[in-house]
């Protein structure tokens, strides 16, 4: 009997899940962060660019005007149109599920090869994975996901919710929305104050999505501020432009 190595020992996992013990991953299928993030970046552009476009010739009542009313209509459209895109990617997926379960009751074996030859193509060899195919298909459900996650890349379980989405993507766009607009809320008709609330709300809005994704927090924070400074630059331009024109 020989001894063991105390090192080795205490690496060993203690409930048979090393994975678990090494790493965790955060959630990549809910759809929240996704939703959040773009909620929020285009609510901080659209509104600071849309705040800028209208302070070059228009009065601070109008300029807030236009912010709330941005708000509301980005905030309601960008929900709107979370929900619609994940629920129809969702039925969509459903539609495949049927298809491919119908495929299964019609062709069993000609499904049974295929997933043989996909085994093959990942590096088992032909014993192992016709054994491991004919185990995997003991279940029908199972075998189903694992069918479909090797051929569309999707697992039919883990679906987004639209409405954590929509939720999300509503919550942030308002929440970025109104950052340039705290100064006129609180009744100073600046709008280098507001550009400035802008500006920081990018700043942190970029660095806390980098943190999600593990990428440096000033890149992050940064890249986000250089491309909705361009983005409010050219619409002040822009309203400064017609503002002159009309008058």
């Amino acid at each position: 009997m020989t001894g063991s190595d105390p090192a080795e020992d205490s690496a060993l996992p203690t409930d048979g899940m090393p994975h678990q013990i090494d790493h965790r991953h955060a959630d990549v299928s809910g759809g929240w962060l996704r939703a959040a993030t773009f909620g929020a970046m285009d609510g901080l552009v659209s509104n600071t660019a849309l705040i800028a476009g209208v302070a070059a010739s228009a009065s601070a009542h109008a300029v807030l005007l236009a912010g709330v009313a941005g708000l509301l209509a980005g905030a309601f459209s960008m929900a709107l149109g979370e929900y619609t895109s994940i629920t129809t990617a969702n039925e969509q997926l459903e539609s495949e599920v049927l298809v491919e379960r119908g495929s299964f009751r019609k062709y069993p074996n000609e499904e049974r090869a295929e997933l043989v030859a996909m085994l093959m193509d990942i590096g088992m060899t032909e014993s192992t994975a016709t054994a491991a195919t004919d185990e995997i298909h003991l279940d029908e459900n199972r075998a189903l996901n694992f069918h479909l996650v090797q051929e569309l890349g999707v697992d039919p379980r883990e679906k987004p919710s639209p409405w954590i989405a929509s939720g999300a993507s509503f919550l942030m766009f308002a929440i970025g929305a109104i950052i340039p607009l705290i100064p006129y809320l609180l009744g100073y008709s600046s709008l280098w104050a507001g550009l400035v609330c802008g500006g920081i709300g990018l700043v942190v809005a970029g660095a806390v999505a980098a943190r999600f994704t593990r990428k440096a927090i000033w890149v992050g924070g940064f890249r986000q501020l250089a491309f909705g400074g361009i983005a409010i630059g050219v619409t002040y331009a822009v309203g400064m432009l017609i503002g002159t024109t009309v008058a």
